[in-house]
């Protein structure tokens, strides 16, 4: 009793002293992002003025007068210097006015509020579905090396991270959902049912079942090559020698022992994979027309809608620099060894 309450006040200053460390980690990073995301929002501005397409024309037509095309160029602030219409956005963001869309008659933050949850949920159940299966495989495929199994596995993940997102959109889409279907291709919900409770809840998942997998075959492909590898890398290692000694089986090997030198990699790419992900989105959002940040941007650029096309290009920034910071700290929960 006594050597544990000495032992005690050690403990909890250690604790205090990683927390510290962490803590100046995260605000040191948070520190780094603002001139990451400055920098992103200052090219982001600049190509979406340079880019052909005048909104004005798009919104108000091709027959209108010149006198009205110049008053609606005033009342959105287009007829200002770029370098004045950029100083005019930082200004109002700062304050938290990220402008309306010329589209919608909205704040612009408004807008992008209601299509965030169903990207975030497209996302989310993509990256359960590559994790699941692009581990469960990498772990078959190291397992089984030398046999037909493993390099049938192998074959199949290196074809599914070839394929485009969108080719294998419109495959699972026509396959799955017109030829057999099984599956709704269209929206989020049902148009002709209004489902509430459990049923509505059921109802999304069934329409988000093919973006998901679309999404999840090139995410699975790449996770379950990095595990297979850094697997049988870890097969080599005198702990793993050690564990088969004292008569472990092979599954429990592999699980227990090997497989956690293969999260690390994994939660990097993960992280990593953020940004893509958004990108592979816009293109299963077109397709399976979900109502998501990727339709929003998509239909958001055909208006030439500046202050939503620059707002979501923030967010997604800021999201891309938030998953990365948290796959960092999550090393920490992951390996102890690893210190900031």
């Amino acid at each position: 009793m006594v050597g544990e309450v000495s032992r005690s006040p050690t403990r909890s200053g250690e604790q205090s002293r990683v927390d510290a460390r962490l803590l100046a980690y995260v605000l040191r990073r948070l520190i780094q992002a603002v001139p990451v995301v400055g920098l992103a929002l200052v090219i982001s501005f600049t190509l979406v003025h340079l880019a052909p397409g005048d909104p004005v024309h798009l919104l108000a037509g091709d027959h209108g007068s010149e006198a009205f095309y110049t008053e609606m160029r005033a009342r959105f602030g287009l007829d200002r210097p770029l370098p004045e219409q950029f100083a005019r956005y930082v200004f109002g963001a700062l304050q938290g006015d990220f402008g309306y869309s010329y589209v919608y008659g909205q704040p612009v933050f408004r807008v992008i509020a209601e299509r965030v949850p169903a990207t975030l949920l497209l996302m989310a159940g993509s990256q359960v579905l590559a994790i699941a299966l692009g581990v469960g495989l990498g772990l078959v495929a190291a397992g089984s090396s030398r046999s037909w199994v493993g390099a049938t596995v192998r074959a199949a993940t290196a074809l599914g991270y070839a394929l485009p997102v969108f080719w294998v959109a419109q495959l699972l889409a026509l396959g799955l959902g017109y030829g057999l279907g099984l599956f709704p291709v269209f929206g989020m919900e049902s148009a002709r049912a209004e489902y509430v409770g459990i049923m509505r809840a059921l109802d999304v998942l069934h329409h988000l079942a093919l973006p998901s997998l679309s999404l999840a075959v090139v995410e699975m492909g790449l996770l379950a090559r990095l595990t297979d590898t850094t697997v049988r890398d870890a097969l080599g290692e005198d702990y793993i020698r050690t564990a088969r000694a004292k008569g472990l089986g092979v599954r429990r090997v592999l699980v227990w022992h090997a497989s956690r030198n293969a999260l690390l990699p994994i939660v990097t790419v993960i992280g990593n994979r953020v940004g893509m992900l958004l990108t592979g989105a816009v293109l299963v959002e077109i397709v399976f027309a979900w109502p998501g940040l990727g339709r929003l941007v998509y239909d958001a650029t055909l208006a030439r809608d500046y202050p939503l096309l620059l707002a979501t290009f923030l967010v997604a920034s800021v999201g891309v620099v938030t998953a990365n910071l948290v796959t960092d700290i999550s090393y920490v929960l992951l390996d102890p060894r690893v210190e900031y």
